[in-house]
């Protein structure tokens, strides 16, 4: 799962940054409305913290930027300002949370979370594909209803195709989504074949069907009909 930070109180966006990393997010930062935009009229996030005061301009104009260009990213507003107007414009604008700081790390982290089983998983925590479930609560994989153990960038592989199944993924957004701003350091996608290679050895000899398809040129396409 991949979030972007955007927050430019430095001391609170490194605490967010270490506390969700150590929850296995992936983590990207701006401290500004333009790189805020930048970043999210190019990559897509499964979770954006968006302050509203920054040094640039209202964060809200992140979320006009976000519906004119018909983004689903999930939004939860963190600020300081806490009037009843600022709540309805941003919710009105298509943010999915609202909250006041000062918080409770913990409490983000649920609702981050909520924010994510609603928009990616229809408010589900348990995704079944016949004899595949991905526990995205207890961040475990089980096939046949037995727990199949894979590192952490093997599940956020596979939850990330499972969340776009039947859909073609390009080896650029994998890379993307597991790597955030560190993709661009790589000379190849040798990572990405050995990650895949590795999670469809795994799931086969746990008796799954192969539904990771490559696609030559393309990418790969987790393949299943329900």
């Amino acid at each position: 799962m991949k979030i972007l930070i955007v927050e430019d109180e430095k001391a609170l966006s490194k605490s967010i940054v270490a506390y969700f990393k150590a929850e296995n997010y992936v983590c990207e930062l701006a401290d500004t409305v333009k790189t805020a935009i930048e970043k999210t009229e190019v990559f897509d996030y499964d979770c954006i913290l968006l302050d509203i005061s920054l040094p640039d301009g209202n964060g809200l104009n992140v979320l006009k930027d976000l519906k004119a260009n018909n983004k689903t990213d999930g939004v939860i507003i963190i600020s300081a300002k806490d009037s009843i107007d600022d709540r309805i414009t941003g919710l009105n604008l298509g943010a999915d949370d609202y909250l006041a700081k000062p918080f409770h790390l913990s409490e983000l982290s649920a609702r981050i979370a909520a924010v994510i089983r609603r928009r990616r998983f229809h408010g589900n925590n348990i995704i079944v594909l016949n004899e595949l479930t991905v526990d995205t609560l207890a961040k475990a994989i089980l096939v046949n209803n037995q727990p199949v153990i894979f590192t952490r960038r093997e599940y956020d592989l596979l939850l990330y195709l499972v969340t776009n199944k039947n859909r073609v993924i390009s080896k650029n957004a994998i890379a993307e989504h597991l790597s955030g701003d560190e993709a661009d350091v790589f000379d190849n996608f040798d990572f990405i074949y050995a990650h895949i290679k590795n999670l469809k050895k795994k799931l086969t000899l746990a008796g799954c069907s192969d539904y990771i398809k490559s696609i030559y040129g393309m990418g790969y396409k987790f393949e299943v009909r329900i």
